[in-house]
């Protein structure tokens, strides 16, 4: 059997970054381009025939519009390329999770794409970085990885990019998944996968669309509506409530959302909690709110934005996209 043919496209992170003493906390990421995952993959004789384009070379919480518009032109042209088998992105761990998101909802389901990162940077003493791509390439060249949506391959897990987030701020085992904690376990010379692909459909389920701004209300104890007003003044298309417990706020600010969902702005229940699921509440349908269901406050962020972006913006059409497993 031929060795899989991976496209490789690099984004920086800290996967690619270097702190220039083996033994230092700091480091800048960023610092090494893709040649360097090519050689070192090379090095270690991973089966698979490998070709790299570098994207970006930035920590990812500078991740912006322009670098997800090209990520996914590489990757929408790599889906209907016959010389490329599956894709591997090299992305920061801090928006990981929204990237696969994003990709997850806007990419067809027909080829395998495996976002990989690291907690430690290039010489760093344990680096992670090679291991975690190692990983990522087995999955990759699996022939059970096409029809589970864009993948993240972290610390020997595989995540969905609906369930995926980052639960700590360091240690390898940074990841966690919600709410299926990971679809397999992978190493590099062995992949189980605890079930079947679930991605029944090939088709995108959203266009890859300009997205519009969506911010983020955090909700806290003894919140006045004035200060939730300030923030919300320009009138947003949509918003996403960071919510106490299962998604829930102190009254007059539930009142002033409500004027904003009245005025035709999609507005989104979500939890500030790690986890949990955010149900509809009796008061929803009145209110024209929409629960997030499993979805954390960022990933509740992107399918609002796309939503929207795809002229979505009836709540209860919207709740169907929230629903979703």
């Amino acid at each position: 059997m031929a060795d899989p043919r991976i496209l490789v496209l690099a984004t920086g992170g800290t996967i690619a970054g270097q702190a220039g003493d083996a033994m230092r906390h700091d480091y800048r990421p960023g610092q090494v381009g893709i040649e360097y995952y090519l050689d070192q993959a090379r090095a270690l004789g991973i089966a698979a025939q490998f070709t790299g384009r570098q994207i970006a070379n930035i920590g990812s919480e500078d991740i912006d519009a322009s670098i997800w518009s090209r990520l996914h032109s590489e990757i929408d042209r790599a889906m209907r390329d016959d010389a490329v088998d599956s894709i591997i992105v090299t992305h920061g761990t801090d928006t990981a999770e929204e990237t696969a998101f994003l990709l997850d909802l806007t990419l067809p389901a027909t080829k395998p794409v495996v976002l990989v990162g690291a907690m430690r940077p290039t010489d760093a003493v344990g680096y992670d970085g090679m291991r975690n791509f190692a990983n990522a390439a087995r999955v990759a060249g699996d022939g059970d990885a096409a029809g589970r949506g864009v993948l993240v391959v972290m610390g020997d897990r595989v995540h969905s990019a609906r369930d995926v987030r980052k639960a700590k701020t360091r240690a390898t085992e940074a990841f966690r998944g919600f709410p299926r904690e990971s679809v397999a376990i992978v190493t590099p010379s062995r992949l189980d996968w605890f079930g079947a692909p679930w991605r029944t459909e090939d088709a995108a389920r959203l266009k890859f669309l300009p997205l519009p701004e969506v911010p983020i209300l955090a909700i806290y104890a003894g919140m006045s509506a004035a200060a939730a007003a300030r923030q919300l003044a320009h009138k947003p298309q949509g918003i996403v409530v960071s919510g106490l417990g299962e998604g829930n706020m102190p009254e007059p600010v539930r009142l002033l959302l409500l004027e904003h969902a009245r005025r035709g702005a999609l507005v989104v229940r979500a939890s500030r909690t790690d986890e949990g699921l955010v149900d509809r509440l009796p008061t929803d349908d009145a209110d024209g709110f929409v629960a997030a269901r499993a979805l954390g406050v960022p990933k509740a962020r992107v399918l609002t934005a796309l939503l929207i972006a795809n002229g979505i913006t009836d709540p209860a059409e919207a709740q169907r996209y929230f629903d979703e497993r």
